[in-house]
């Protein structure tokens, strides 16, 4: 178990680097003209990993909605995975929770007060109503026929939140970065459900597994 989580760890560092010999010669796909031909995160030797076709039967804008999906859930994994990490470490040293909160990471959220599920809940509301109103068509104007259906000028996870100003300006550049965020988040959720897999197998946390 120990190889495969230090495989895990030390696999993402290959997200940093080059993507293949080859530059991408397509620039930063629009909003307008997103298609199985021009999504970032296809990288070789796989090019556009689809086995089971969705991305070749999907529309135009189910397109973007599967990305939207995957970009969402990647973040998601990759605050998840940290969270694991960090809670473990500090469990029993923290000044959060009067340091009361211990063991392995997918029990902590059952011994936190009735509080923190307040503000976690009203917290990720927010987040969610933010990003449906940025991204997507009010469901009064939406045909039947297209249900969630997405902004034209919305490019998936772009919601606008960049407080450090990362995004390049440069389409290529902006398609790297989008490839780098989606290989992280990819390798976060393959993970995130290894930590939960093996935290209920055998009830110890991913940071005692480097100990015992």
């Amino acid at each position: 178990m120990k190889l495969i989580i230090v495989a895990l760890l030390a696999g993402s560092t290959s997200a940093f680097g080059n993507f293949g010999a080859k530059k991408a010669a397509l620039s930063a796909p629009s909003a307008n003209t997103f298609t199985i031909d021009n999504l970032p995160g296809a990288i070789e030797p796989t090019g556009l990993f689809d086995p089971l076709g969705f991305a070749e039967k999907a529309d135009a804008n189910t397109l973007k909605r599967y990305r939207e999906a995957e970009i969402t859930h990647g973040r998601v994994a990759m605050l998840a995975s940290v969270g694991f990490l960090v809670g473990e470490k500090v469990e029993g040293s923290s000044f959060l929770f009067d340091a009361s909160i211990k063991g392995p990471a997918i029990t902590h959220l059952t011994q936190v007060p009735s509080g923190f599920w307040l503000i976690l809940v009203s917290l990720i509301g927010f987040a969610e109503q933010y990003r449906a109103k940025t991204g997507w068509v009010d469901p009064a104007d939406v045909p039947v026929d297209q249900p969630g259906l997405l902004r034209d000028e919305y490019y998936p996870g772009d919601i606008g939140f960049d407080p450090l100003g990362l995004k390049p300006e440069d389409p290529d550049e902006f398609k790297e970065m989008s490839t780098k965020e989606l290989q992280n988040g990819r390798l976060a959720m393959i993970a995130a459900a290894g930590f939960m897999a093996q935290e209920l197998v055998d009830g110890k946390g991913i940071l005692e597994h480097f100990s015992s």
